[in-house]
């Protein structure tokens, strides 16, 4: 009877001890690791996905925790485990849904091209697949901007948090919730599409705040004339639209056969060239009061403008002679 005893207590020490050491004993990942787990996961399935990531050492102890202190649920998400923790800890972290995002900024005039490689290179999926959600899913824009055959110019240049288990339609569906909410805050509510693609272009030809009314100026007057607009911007878009673009424009490049080069083809493009900020939708909205015909570089970051070719020809000579004395 004593020796039965004794295997009892044995039998019970060794249990005790093997739950601390599954439960209580810190687990120190051999590197970070990154988990997912997707909605609809078991916690059968968590527990194996955390064992076979090293974050926990006993499936079984795992759900046993999981019975013994039952909340509502577990949630899905990425977890990113990169500290030493003990079972409870990694429980509680994925019971509150401590998730990792991904931070992604879009600066302002990202084209979709841009956001796409911004969005892979950030590891939330393919170029190709945002790519295609950005040009098959124009309903998410449909009543305000109608004429929109893709989504280029209603993806807000901001900086995102997403997780890798948000579906690229998500994603997209957060800058576009974005754009919604500027243009509602700064009044955009007619004439939407063309005053996108306006301000995408003026987005584009300066990186300067206060110019932006008196480039759009520009354009606007160039419209009333029925001048060409003439933005090489457009045309690196359409090269960029057909694959051909290598980096730099050529004066060769300025007679390429697309709809979006303004040299060739009067009038705007028949969509944004890239993907506008506040400043530029503002400007497109109110653009400044002159005369102006034409704009080139002062060499400083800045513009001058003009009102005649022949003025604006005074001002390309000094922008050249300015780069000869650097």
């Amino acid at each position: 009877m004593r020796v039965l005893i004794t295997l009892v207590l044995l039998t019970a020490v060794a249990a005790g001890g093997w739950v601390w050491w599954a439960v209580y004993a810190p687990v120190s990942p051999a590197q970070t690791e990154s988990l997912l787990l997707h909605t609809g996961y078991s916690t059968r399935h968590i527990a194996a996905e955390l064992k076979k990531a090293g974050v926990i050492r006993s499936e079984r102890a795992f759900r046993l925790w999981h019975w013994t202190h039952p909340k509502p649920s577990l949630k899905a998400g990425e977890y990113l485990f990169e500290r030493t923790a003990s079972l409870p800890q990694v429980y509680d972290r994925i019971a509150r849904g401590d998730i990792h995002f991904h931070t992604v900024t879009i600066p302002e005039g990202f084209t979709i091209f841009d956001i796409a490689k911004a969005m892979e290179d950030a590891g939330l999926g393919s170029a190709p697949d945002f790519i295609e959600v950005v040009q098959s899913r124009t309903q998410m824009i449909a009543d305000l901007a109608p004429e929109a055959k893709t989504l280029e110019g209603y993806l807000f240049p901001n900086t995102y948090e997403f997780t890798r288990t948000q579906t690229p339609e998500e994603m997209v569906g957060a800058m576009v919730r974005q754009f919604r909410q500027v243009a509602q805050q700064i009044g955009l509510n007619t004439d939407v599409h063309r005053t996108v693609t306006m301000a995408s272009i003026v987005e584009k030809e300066t990186a300067v705040p206060e110019e932006r009314p008196r480039v759009a100026s520009v354009y606007y007057n160039r419209l009333a004339l029925k001048m060409a607009l003439d933005a090489d911007p457009s045309v690196i878009y359409a090269e960029l639209v057909a694959g051909t673009y290598k980096g730099t424009l050529h004066h060769a490049d300025l007679s390429v056969n697309s709809p979006y080069n303004t040299y060739r083809y009067a009038g705007l493009p028949p969509g944004p060239i890239g993907n506008p900020g506040r400043s530029a939708l503002a400007a497109a909205m109110h653009p400044g009061s002159t005369k102006f015909l034409y704009f080139v570089s002062d060499g400083n970051g800045h513009h001058r403008f003009a009102r005649s070719l022949r003025e604006h020809n005074r001002n390309v000579t000094a922008y050249r002679h300015s780069l000869r004395l650097r």
